[in-house]
């Protein structure tokens, strides 16, 4: 449930579907510095899904 709530309430990145529902990412030191994406509904507090996200990057901004 904490590692939920760090991507719910301290996301690295959100993105907001088509649909409505609502994907957030946090970055998850514990469980060696993978992505845990939780998927929200269209309300912004329920959880739809949360697992693992083996494709993500966090995208930085070297110029």
């Amino acid at each position: 449930m904490e590692w939920i709530e760090q991507a719910v309430f301290h996301p690295v990145r959100e993105h907001v579907q088509a649909d409505g529902r609502i994907r957030r990412w946090a970055r998850i030191a514990e469980a060696g510095n993978r992505y845990l994406r939780v998927v929200l509904l269209e309300d912004g507090r329920t959880v739809h899904n949360a697992f693992f996200d083996r494709s993500f990057r966090e995208v930085t901004d070297e110029r």
